[in-house]
């Protein structure tokens, strides 16, 4: 999920490349087909599928739906790969209901929802399978102009623990991971709008701050990721 662009995408293309059948997933429908049809020649060399599909990862149906597709056409599900995610800074006095449930939904629920989905779909097939799930630095600490964003990826994390050890006894797999700062469009966004909250002076100024102590001296890419 969130395959449209960023890590997503970057993970999605990774996985073609290794020969492995894709369901390119994200909210944004036209964007996430054009991504698809961008690696279907990849794919076809290699002997692998793609296919996309759009979703609201808080929408239990649609992401049932989903996966029901996605077997429909590749057969099996062996992996899924919660990675959508949003963050609209706000500074901590500021935070509403509104921006709190709008983050805690599509990271926590979102992450929730796509877990158990995936694991009824799993244990069905009685093949086991493996789980993914995108947390973040800010899972291990706060910050003060995103804190719903990283109570979210706390959740990831939490999320990540017990369904592992939930699904262990059926032979699947439950793994996060937590990068740092990457290159992606969801970066760009959050630099405009610590700037529109005050929280920095000029573009760059927050990537810069948060990635200062890299020891590789860069922010990460997708790539990479």
């Amino acid at each position: 999920t969130g395959a449209a662009q960023g890590i997503g995408r970057a993970i999605g293309e990774a996985l073609v490349q290794e020969g492995a059948d894709v369901c390119f997933a994200d909210i944004n429908g036209a964007k996430v087909a054009e991504i698809a049809e961008l690696n279907q020649s990849k794919a076809n060399a290699l002997g692998g599928k793609v296919m996309h599909a759009q979703v609201d990862v808080t929408d239990r149906s649609a992401v049932k739906d989903m996966i029901g597709h996605t077997v429909s056409v590749f057969g099996k599900l062996d992996v899924k790969f919660n990675n959508a995610g949003v963050n609209k800074p706000m500074n901590f006095l500021d935070v509403t209901e509104n921006n709190w449930n709008f983050i805690m939904g599509v990271n926590g629920l979102g992450c929730m929802i796509g877990m158990q989905e995936a694991a009824h779909q799993m244990i069905a097939q009685g093949t086991g399978g493996k789980i993914v799930n995108t947390a973040s630095i800010a899972s291990r600490q706060g910050f003060d102009n995103v804190a719903p964003y990283c109570a979210s990826k706390f959740a990831v994390v939490s999320l990540t623990q017990s369904g592992a050890r939930d699904l262990a006894k059926h032979n699947i797999t439950v793994n996060g991971f937590a990068p740092g700062v990457v290159a992606t469009e969801m970066w760009e966004q959050v630099d405009q709008d610590l700037m529109d909250i005050g929280a920095a002076d000029r573009p760059g100024q927050a990537m810069e701050e948060f990635s200062s102590e890299i020891l590789r001296g860069r922010v990460a890419t997708p790539a990479d990721i």
